[in-house]
């Protein structure tokens, strides 16, 4: 025995009403939200109100709370953000240090809120060089022991390693020099800028 269609709709109502709606999300149609309705949300999420509620309550996906939290949010709550970096930014900051700024000093300078930030940056950049380092690719227990063959064969090894950084940066250059439609290399002949 099947229900009539005004009851199978007003338990559909109250499940909705007690938070509990249990059709698929395909199945509802998405709701416009008047701008003050977001803001009151956004709000109660800023102020403590555990989202899973929120999104229980308003019958909404997180997706749309994120980027609402996103538009809406308040400066606190941007800045309490964590915050995410660019490689060109990491890099900025390591050849910093290695120029000989402190960690103190890179914090401050390029805006980062934490200095363990920069540590992991620094700890991952020395595992990646300590994995590229030509001792490992030719491990030998004493170094007084090699022969000029073996020297010979370091140099080699030193030598491609060096080709190979030599090709990346020239395509870098290259990517720059097409996507900023400048050119970035000296022309032979060229006068120097006066200082």
């Amino acid at each position: 025995m099947s229900l009539p269609k005004k009851a199978i709709h007003k338990n559909k109502c109250m499940e909705k009403i007690e938070g509990r709606l249990l059709s698929s999300p395909k199945e509802t149609k998405p709701t416009n939200y008047d701008k003050r309705i977001i803001q009151g949300i956004v709000y109660s999420i800023e102020a403590g109100k555990p989202r899973i509620e929120v999104i229980a309550e308003h019958g909404m996906s997180r997706s749309t709370l994120l980027r609402w939290l996103v538009v809406y949010g308040s400066e606190l709550y941007h800045s309490s953000r964590p915050q995410r970096y660019k490689p060109s930014q990491k890099r900025s900051v390591l050849r910093a240090i290695a120029s000989g700024m402190s960690i103190g000093e890179a914090q401050t300078s390029f805006g980062i809120k934490h200095s363990q930030t920069i540590d992991s940056w620094l700890r991952k950049e020395k595992e990646e060089k300590s994995d590229l380092s030509v001792d490992q690719l030719t491990p030998m227990t004493k170094r007084e022991s090699r022969t000029d063959n073996e020297e010979l064969e370091m140099m080699l090894i030193a030598l491609a390693e060096a080709n190979l950084k030599i090709k990346a940066l020239d395509t870098l250059i290259d990517i720059a020099e097409e996507h900023l439609k400048i050119d970035i290399r000296k022309k032979s002949g060229a006068r120097q800028s006066a200082k």
